[in-house]
């Protein structure tokens, strides 16, 4: 079976930076084993980062997110330090929104048997990429390990995690 774990913006912004939370701090453990898991049995890995310019506050969501996060080339911008080795020689998808539709269109073409996604935040750019690749391709089973996310709260990490069931997401 051919499989693709998707790394989703497990950036320092998210985890102990700007956009912090101590859920995000919480998985950090859990994604750096899930990713030893999956670089030992020989499977695909890709990673997203979220990636903003200097004109981030000039967009819709600079305007009703209104915090400077994941600018290109800053420490809050990279991946954080537990998992750099792992992204090494990896696809990365920087992505200046939500979801990537050149991670949906990778995965769509490229014959998986299934796709797991993991990582931050599960309310907001975890569920965009998993619909995406749901809505790109709806015959692939894609599946997220609720252990290994978090989201912005506790309850809107648990809001996602259903929306995403609703949308045949399997959910972990």
């Amino acid at each position: 079976m051919k499989e693709l774990l998707v790394i989703v913006d497990m950036q320092n912004d998210f985890v102990t930076g700007s956009l912090g939370t101590k859920e995000a701090c919480g998985i950090v453990g859990k994604v750096t084993e899930k990713i030893k898991s999956w670089v030992e049995s020989g499977q695909e890995i890709v990673f997203t980062r979220d990636t903003h310019t200097e004109a981030y506050s000039g967009t819709q969501e600079g305007r009703l997110l209104p915090v400077e996060h994941c600018r290109k080339g800053t420490w809050g911008w990279e991946l954080i330090p537990e998992i750099q080795e792992y992204a090494k020689g990896r696809r990365i998808f920087d992505k200046g929104s939500f979801g990537s539709m050149d991670l949906a269109g990778y995965i769509r073409d490229g014959e998986y048997d299934g796709v797991e996604m993991i990582g931050l935040c599960t309310d907001i750019c975890v569920v965009s990429n998993a619909l995406l690749v749901k809505a790109y391709a709806p015959e692939l089973p894609v599946w997220v390990d609720s252990s290994c996310c978090a989201g912005v709260t506790p309850e809107s990490h648990e809001a996602a995690l259903c929306t995403m069931r609703m949308c045949q997401v399997l959910v972990k």
